[in-house]
This record gives C-alpha cells, sequence and structure tokens, in this order.
C-alpha cells in the first residue's frame, strides 16, 4: 500500500484534536466540484482554508442528487453540464494535496461510485490524497461492502443520522462512521435556512450517547449566529448551502473567491465565540 492512503485517517483525526485543544469546532465547508469549473474548486479549496475552513467537503456531482435541495442540485448541474466525472474530481483532489493538506471529505451518493467500481474508488481515492467519504443515500445497514474497501484503503467513512433516527440506526451509523458522525439538523433536503431546529440540541445528546468519533452537524446551517449555536453543541459544524450560494450569485471567479473568503472568516470567527 501507498503510504499517501494511510495520511487521510490521520489528518482529519489530528484536525479534531486540534480543535478541540483550541477550546472549539470545526468548520466544515461544503462546495461541489467542477462549480464552476475544476481549475476553479482547487484554487477555492486552498483558499477556504487559509479562511478558516478546518475540513472542506467537495460535494460529487450527481445528476439525481436526493438529499440536496435546489442551490446544490443547480451547482451539480453546473458541474455537469461542464463535463466534471469522477475520475475528473480524483484529478483534482491530487492537484489540491500539490497545494495543501486540508482533510478532503467527499459528498457523493451510491450510484456513480458503483458505477466506478467500490473498491476502486476507494483505492484511486486514498492515493489521490481524498481522507473521507460520505454516500448520502447508503444506510449503514447496507454499506459492509463499501465499509470494507474504505478500510482496506485508509479512508474514513461517515454516515448520517437524522432527528428520527432510532436508537437503533444512530448505533448502526456511529459504529461505522470513523471520520465523525454527521447528524442532519432537520428532514427534508439539504438548503440555507433562517432558524435552527429546536431538536438539534437532543440529537446531539442521543448521538453523545452511542458515538466514538466527533459529532458534526450540518444541513440548513448558513450564518454566523448558527454556527456559534451549533458550535456550542457538536464538535463540528457543517455550512453548504450558504457558500454554493454566494458563490453562483457573482460574475467572475475572482469575486467568487472574494465572496466565498468573505463569507467563511465570518463563519471561522463564529467557532471561536460561542458563549
Amino acid at each position: 500500500m501507498d503510504e499517501g492512503t494511510d495520511a487521510g485517517m490521520k489528518r482529519l483525526r489530528q484536525c479534531f484534536e486540534r480543535v478541540r485543544s483550541e477550546g472549539r469546532a470545526a468548520l466544515i465547508c461544503y462546495v461541489t466540484a467542477g462549480d464552476p469549473s475544476l481549475k476553479f474548486t482547487r484554487s477555492l479549496v486552498c483558499e477556504l482554508a487559509e479562511a478558516g475552513a478546518d475540513i472542506v467537503e467537495l460535494g460529487v456531482p450527481f445528476s439525481d442528487p436526493i438529499a440536496d435541495g435546489p442551490t446544490i442540485q443547480q451547482s451539480s448541474q453546473r458541474a455537469l453540464a461542464g463535463g466534471t466525472s469522477v475520475p475528473g474530481v480524483l484529478d483534482c483532489i491530487n492537484k489540491i494535496r500539490e497545494q495543501c493538506q486540508v482533510p478532503l471529505v467527499a459528498m457523493t451518493y451510491l450510484n456513480p461510485i458503483e458505477r466506478y467500481g467500490l473498491d476502486r474508488f476507494a483505492q484511486d481515492a486514498a492515493e489521490a490524497g481524498l481522507d473521507g467519504v460520505l454516500i448520502t443515500d447508503l444506510p449503514p445497514e447496507e454499506a459492509s461492502d463499501w465499509v470494507s474497501c474504505a478500510r482496506k484503503w485508509h479512508l474514513d467513512t461517515v454516515f448520517l443520522a437524522a432527528p428520527t433516527s432510532t436508537m437503533k440506526r444512530l448505533r448502526s451509523a456511529a459504529r461505522l462512521s470513523s471520520g465523525f458522525l454527521y447528524c442532519v439538523s432537520r428532514l427534508g433536503v439539504t438548503g440555507a435556512r433562517k432558524d435552527l431546529p429546536t431538536d438539534v440540541e437532543e440529537l446531539v445528546q442521543r448521538a453523545r450517547e452511542v458515538a466514538r468519533s466527533p459529532i458534526c452537524v450540518g444541513f440548513g446551517i448558513a450564518t454566523p449566529e448558527h454556527v456559534r449555536a451549533v458550535a456550542r453543541l457538536a464538535d463540528g459544524v457543517v455550512v453548504g448551502s450558504a457558500l454554493v450560494s454566494v458563490m453562483a450569485e457573482q460574475k467572475s471567479d475572482h469575486e467568487r473567491l472574494v465572496q466565498a473568503i468573505r463569507l467563511v472568516r465570518c463563519l471561522a470567527e463564529a467557532t471561536r465565540h460561542t458563549v
């Protein structure tokens, strides 16, 4: 095995250890790979890391993203229209690794990975420098083949838990989540919201009872106030649609970078002031 494939699990673990020692939560920023181009994504990821993103979640575009709301659906459509593919995303990750070592987690669906080949994807992703994978439509009860491939190539796995998850489902998701357990703050699809649901704290508390990995919360988190509130409860906060949206509103790559950096700096600051 290439020594590089062993680095991914270490990067995520060390990241959470570092932010914990700093007395704050990790800021996880989602962007769609290839929106509007993979060249832009390469620049964007490293700029976001400089601005304060502790982990970057790279969306692998898929034509039927059932877990995503309109903002990320449209982002995926733009990326696919531009020719973004799984091999292209892996090449992008490899090029990002030449510039920065921010932990990278791919967020995708089972279909593209199955078409590529589970073991082949795990090997190629790990060797490119990916750290972990979240397959949004793969329930833990059906994930044994994928988890075996991921473990073989030292890729962290991330599974979802929702407010409606039973304790049995929470245990299954927690048991298989080696990178972090992703708690969905609300039912439905991704997308920025004005208010946080009131049952987030209960979900995190239930997850704490069974999880050995860090617990992160996402879906609907859009503002520094949201980040500040969730950072009091969880080990990490995921912001996606708000970031994708602010970039989509711009007309040039330069302005996309400027606005993304501005937002991420504000969000990162919020993880440091949670009292």
